[in-house]
């Protein structure tokens, strides 16, 4: 029986590199942002590599929520989704979460907020996936299986194996060193955006050291920065890898 994880993170996290990781197990296949492409389609933000997003992926919700729920690629023992909170829209139908075990990637809002301004000036709050990831953590807790794994991006650059060691027991799944390093480059199950956005992944072999990239943001997001550190702090409190 496969199990199915559901991996809910925001943008310029370590999302990929997560994805790296858990594809470099011996049992599992990894899908990438199954929802960006409807997300785009409805909302008709213009991120880039759109037209090849939208010309990749089904941007039906329903269909891919099938799929996500159907049977695993190759029947693979684990099946991780990388999910971007965002794009699960507030009409998107939520029954298929209960078929899959949840867990949330946060990073400190600063960091998080310079990298993404750089990609996408003045974000919104809603463009950070934090409140979203805040409601879908209240809806996972609600499905009944407990508090869910949140994990700190610091935390795990700073001490890779013990935290994926606890995620995994957490998951219910064997930690494999595998999940540690991976090989360089793009990958087939990488979406159509990843030469827009995977830069800096695609020459990565392992989690790097944690490094104080902030930077100084615009007086103009100090509000939404405000916002990003109420969710943030949300989800902190409950991470694991202490």
């Amino acid at each position: 029986m496969t199990i199915r994880i559901a991996m809910w993170s925001g943008p310029r996290n370590i999302s990929t590199a997560m994805m790296r990781s858990w594809g470099n197990r011996t049992d599992a296949v990894v899908s990438d942002e199954p929802f960006y492409a409807h997300y785009l389609s409805v909302t008709g933000a213009d991120h880039p590599g759109r037209d090849e997003t939208l010309a990749s992926q089904e941007t039906d919700a329903s269909v891919v929520a099938s799929m996500l729920r159907g049977p695993a690629p190759g029947d693979a023992a684990i099946w991780y989704q990388k999910h971007m909170a965002h794009h699960l829209l507030p009409e998107t139908d939520r029954s298929w979460m209960e078929s899959v075990r949840h867990c949330f990637l946060v990073r400190d809002p600063a960091a998080m907020l310079a990298s993404l301004h750089a990609k996408t000036p003045f974000p919104s709050l809603e463009d950070t996936g934090l409140p979203q990831q805040v409601r879908l953590f209240e809806e996972a807790m609600s499905m009944g299986d407990g508090i869910p794994p949140v994990l700190d991006a610091d935390d795990v650059l700073g001490n890779p194996e013990g935290v994926l060691r606890q995620l995994c027991n957490r998951l219910g799944v064997e930690f494999q060193e595998n999940m540690l390093s991976w090989p360089p480059g793009l990958r087939e199950s990488d979406g159509a955006w990843a030469p827009f956005w995977y830069h800096s992944v695609e020459s990565s072999t392992g989690f790097r050291p944690p490094v104080n990239n902030s930077g100084k943001l615009p007086p103009e997001l100090g509000e939404v920065m405000e916002s990003c550190l109420g969710c943030y702090e949300a989800l902190y409190k409950h991470r694991i890898g202490e």
